[in-house]
């Protein structure tokens, strides 16, 4: 059976016409291609910004060599191809962990930066592309790029967060973060209102490198939002963990789940229960590195859980002033759609200000929700949800993203993208950019 390309939601089922499975980056003659051209990695993006519809994909699994390594000053050059998985069992033994991480390992160094991905300590600093120091670029008409914050500065603003629109990257040199331990110092606190993760979560930014609360989507009046604040540091002490084995899976899951699988009386059960599972107000553990940024990994395929319908996962910012409101106004938004999620997160992000013209993150709140795919109750829900986060001027994250109005997506991004569309290479495209750039 030939292989589909897919994004992690499953949804929308876009295949491309052709696909060039890279094995050299030297190899790449994008010249010769049919357009539109785009790069895929491990379609870990949840909607449609790596998918290519009738185009062409060249596909970049191979091409993950790690190309330089500075063990003493923590600067690694790879291929754009490498996951962060593959990355970090070469250089957490030597001390050093990526600067910024999503919630998988199972991500590309290409796709890091094409989305420049934030994890739980953007407050501290910033998104992936902050920490990128150089990236090759090809484009379609043969032209090889070396950019850097100062050389072709504005195609590097323009990679990055630039969701593969500006050609191939295939190199990418990043600076990474000194670690003494694998293990992690973490505290669980539960909150029982919205307001008190907030709270929780602007208190805990001045101490915790690393900060992130599950809510209940469900709960409702004075209860609504009420979670679980998770935050950690590093463990400064050298205690020979670096050297440790990395996990694989426990679990993979063989087949697509029933649509009563995650229907919302049982994700209405799992919230219960997990927030019932930490009975004291305050737990503390020492962890290793794994479950603390990459629990869902322990779960291979956990995504066809959802079934045949796939899922879509939304992810929105507003500022912190008024944010509070807004976060209320789309949690009640959602539950009258009849949407429910067991994966809800919310975050704040910080000051700091990446280099890429379309990266998502600005200074402000940060909520993220999976949901199983439904009908149009729950698209028009949505649909109203980004009507709150822009009037708030906020926005949502394309790599997240398969379903926002192309009107509304221009309307958020409408600065940005004034600035970027002259850089897109007229040869690459995507399903997404399809969807949302054309009037």
């Amino acid at each position: 059976m030939a292989k589909r390309y897919e994004s992690w939601g499953r949804f929308p089922d876009a295949q491309p016409s052709t696909v060039v499975d890279l094995a050299w980056t030297q190899d790449l003659e994008l010249p010769s291609l049919s357009s539109p051209i785009l790069a895929y990695g491990k379609g870990r993006s949840y909607g449609d910004v790596c998918l290519n519809s009738d185009g062409t994909l060249v596909a970049m699994e191979q091409c993950a060599r790690i190309l330089d390594f500075d063990r003493e000053n923590g600067v690694v050059t790879a291929e754009a191809g490498i996951s962060i998985q593959d990355l970090l069992r070469v250089i957490v033994p030597h001390g050093w962990f990526v600067p910024v991480t999503p919630g998988t390992k199972y991500v590309t160094l290409g796709g890091a930066v094409a989305n420049d991905v934030h994890g739980k300590n953007h407050h501290r600093v910033g998104t992936f592309g902050c920490h990128v120091r150089a990236l090759t670029l090809h484009r379609t008409d043969g032209t090889v790029y070396v950019c850097t914050p100062s050389q072709h500065a504005d195609v590097f603003a323009a990679t990055i967060g630039g969701m593969g629109l500006t050609g191939i990257i295939t190199t990418v040199t990043v600076a990474l973060l000194p670690i003494a331990s694998r293990m992690i110092d973490e505290e669980s606190i539960k909150a029982r209102s919205l307001r008190e993760v907030i709270e929780l979560t602007m208190a805990s930014d001045h101490d915790w490198d690393y900060t992130v609360s599950w809510i209940d989507v469900l709960a409702s009046g004075s209860s609504l939002g009420k979670g679980l604040v998770l935050r950690g540091n590093f463990s400064t002490v050298s205690d020979g963990t670096l050297q440790a084995t990395w996990n694989e899976p426990l679990l993979r899951i063989p087949f697509q789940g029933p649509a009563w699988l995650l229907s919302k009386p049982t994700i209405a059960l799992f919230n219960t229960v997990w927030y019932g599972k930490q009975f004291g107000r305050m737990h503390r553990r020492h962890i290793d590195l794994e479950p603390f940024f990459y629990p869902l990994d322990a779960v291979e395929r956990w995504n066809i859980l959802y079934g045949s319908r796939g899922m879509l996962q939304y992810q929105c910012v507003v500022p912190l002033d008024g944010g509070e409101d807004a976060m209320r106004r789309i949690l009640s938004t959602m539950q009258a759609g009849g949407i429910s999620s067991f994966l809800a997160v919310l975050k704040m992000f910080g000051a700091a200000r990446s280099p890429g013209i379309m990266s998502f993150p600005r200074p402000g709140l940060t909520l993220t929700l999976d949901m199983p795919i439904g009908g149009k109750r729950m698209f028009d829900a949505l649909d109203r949800c980004d009507e709150i986060v822009h009037e708030m001027g906020g926005r949502i994250y394309p790599a997240k993203d398969a379903r926002v109005n192309g009107a509304m997506f221009r309307a958020m991004y409408a600065d940005e993208l004034a600035q970027f569309r002259p850089l897109i290479d007229p040869g690459m495209s995507s399903t997404f950019w399809r969807r949302v750039s054309e009037e």
